[in-house]
């Protein structure tokens, strides 16, 4: 049987399609656009069955002749530019094509996996899968949350015929994500500045916070393919699920954990916040006017849904998962 991996070539998607590969697993269709011409890079290095453009796909799904086998769909793609602000492409591309997916896959009784975002849940302090804390910022976070309430009436008026899950992802960190240009993340950005200027640069305080000490959860992407490939193995389960790490760290704590691994990659002892400070190797800009009003100034993911519905693994810390990140980045495990 196949499992079809849609946005195959981007950051989650390559790389579960790479840990599928390691267990001895290749009979896999990836899916995805790859008219950005770099994202081919993270596919190159793995093995699938076949390959297909996200648009012919949909087309095989909307005439109902995809001629495939399908174990399940793990539904990855999207456009996921917070500054997107074409709300008629976001919701096409992320609300209606998984729409399409889903009705696919009820009909087929095919389990689907499927990504979310914690964009949904806005400028909220309180992140946990329930429509109380739900209010995006931004179209992108809209268009998750229309998926999510689409799927939850669903359940609601006629149950499922095949399993379901929704993923929201915190701020996800890892290789494979050169490709993402301003979105990637900010230990793939940290580490850039480094090398070509010489020092971080983070946002002064805002919404209440000092200079970098706004929160987000960071989470490592081999914890969230872990969280993918479980539910894989765990068909009986459906449900919304938030995926961090339960614990919110600092844009400085990313900043340290960034600047210490690359010293520990060059035989150096680690140093810390106020030693950085110091030096000049962290340095502090004005915050965005065009952000204003737009950014989460913190996140941490409840993650009580997740363990209650089974998942056990422990997550990595900031330190582990970043330290991981720039080895990889330095040559010393494998190249992006």
């Amino acid at each position: 049987m196949v499992i079809i991996v849609t946005g195959a070539a981007g950051l989650i998607g390559s790389n579960i399609i790479k840990t599928l590969n390691e267990s001895g697993f290749t009979n896999i269709l990836a899916v995805d656009n790859l008219e950005k011409k770099d994202k081919f890079f993270n596919l190159s290095d793995c093995i699938v069955a076949d390959y297909l453009d996200k648009r012919e796909f949909i087309q095989l799904i909307e005439s109902d002749s995809l001629d495939k086998n399908v174990r399940a769909i793990l539904h990855q793609g999207a456009c996921s530019d917070t500054m997107e602000h074409n709300g008629r492409y976001m919701m096409d591309n992320n609300f209606r094509y998984t729409v399409k997916l889903f009705q696919y896959c009820q009909d087929h009784e095919i389990p689907l996996v499927y990504a979310s975002s914690a964009a949904v849940y806005g400028g909220n302090t309180t992140f946990k899968e329930d429509p109380s804390c739900e209010s995006p910022l931004n179209v992108y976070g809209y268009s998750k949350l229309a998926f999510d309430q689409y799927f939850r009436s669903h359940v609601q008026e006629t149950g499922l015929t095949a399993p379901c899950v929704g993923l929201r992802y915190f701020n996800v960190y890892g290789p494979r994500e050169q490709h993402k240009g301003r979105m990637a993340s900010v230990a793939y950005h940290f580490y850039n500045q480094y090398f070509e200027n010489g020092y971080i640069k983070l946002f002064e305080g805002c919404d209440g916070y000092d200079n970098g000490e706004q929160r987000r959860d960071f989470i490592s992407i081999e914890d969230v393919v872990k969280v993918n490939l479980w539910f894989l193995d765990h068909p009986e389960v459906s449900g919304i699920f938030n995926v961090g790490t339960g614990v919110s760290r600092t844009f400085n704590d990313m900043a340290v954990a960034t600047l210490n691994a690359i010293r520990a990659t060059n035989g150096e002892d680690e140093i810390t916040l106020e030693e950085m400070r110091e030096r000049n190797l962290i340095q502090y800009i004005p915050f965005p006017e065009a952000l204003t009003g737009k950014y989460q100034s913190f996140t941490e993911a409840n993650i009580s849904s997740l363990r209650a519905a089974g998942y056990a693994e422990d997550f990595l810390d900031v330190n582990e998962g970043v330290a991981h990140y720039v080895a990889i980045r330095r040559g010393a495990l494998i190249k992006e």
